[in-house]
């Protein structure tokens, strides 16, 4: 029994998952490192705090929850013997105790961490507006997004929801999603530069495209699809008349009716 134990002794790994990064874990978490062990904490979200992150007091003390925890996330942000590992997942547990081997899945978070300052700079920019469900959908966030200001670790991260079907069918690959939604939120100039990271001829796509990524718009489910291909042609527009005003499109501006007057070849219909 005694050579047993000393043969298991051996095969014992000198490190520690644990799983969800909520108050509990993180206090095992801190816990597990000052006593010597090398933590791996995984968390699915993109930041640790769980559910005591949304709450404003505790019971039984009426404390402030985020006094409580906020000085836990940054220990654990920065202990030396603990590895976040955000927005990941469990895909495979094998071994016995004391030497497990664990298959996880991390997602992307689409921004780099060691470079992010949390300065909140891209979600004044982001079109994107979605359901901010750390509030319970009470309010809207950017798709990109900091879960909560004082979350750990202290990065944004962009919430992709896969490929666009739009996108998959375009034989140029254009991000349609993206420069609709800038157009949607009257950023011209800044959908006009994204289209052309893909297509340099958004005139000509306007007009021989056979359009495939209309006939795969989500929205054939409950409307009809989005006029895609009349959209490149309004990107075309933008770029021969140089129109800084959505005004101008509707007429409202003198120069403008001089360059339709002028124009022989019918660019925009």
């Amino acid at each position: 029994m005694a050579e047993k134990e000393n043969t298991q002794g051996k095969d014992v790994v000198g490190s520690v998952l644990v799983v969800g990064g909520g108050i509990a874990g993180i206090q095992a978490s801190l816990d597990l490192a000052d006593s010597g062990y090398y933590v791996h904490m995984t968390e699915t979200k993109s930041a640790i705090g769980g559910v005591m992150a949304q709450l404003d007091k505790t019971f039984p003390t009426n404390d402030c929850s985020m006094c409580v925890i906020s000085p836990k996330l940054v220990e654990c942000g920065r202990h030396l013997n603990i590895d976040l590992m955000t927005l990941t997942e469990i895909e495979e547990v094998t071994g016995e105790m004391g030497n497990f081997t664990v298959k996880l899945r991390q997602n992307a978070r689409y921004i780099d961490m060691d470079k992010c300052t949390a300065c909140g700079e891209c979600a004044k920019v982001c079109p994107i507006d979605t359901p901010n469900m750390f509030d319970e959908g009470l309010r809207d966030r950017k798709a990109a997004f900091k879960l909560y200001p004082q979350g750990m670790p202290s990065a944004y991260a962009i919430e992709k929801r896969g490929t666009a079907p739009c996108k998959a069918t375009c034989p140029a690959h254009v991000s349609i999603q993206g420069y609709i939604a800038l157009i949607n939120d009257g950023r011209y100039k800044e959908a006009l530069k994204l289209f052309k990271q893909d297509h340099p001829f958004p005139g000509i796509c306007g007009r021989v495209c056979h359009h495939p990524c209309e006939s795969e718009c989500s929205r054939n489910d409950v409307d009809q699809p989005l006029a895609i291909r009349e959209l490149h042609r309004f990107l075309y527009f933008l770029t021969y008349f140089q129109v800084d005003s959505i005004g101008i499109l509707f007429g409202r501006d003198t120069h403008f009716n001089e360059l339709l007057s002028e124009s022989r070849d019918g660019i925009l219909f």
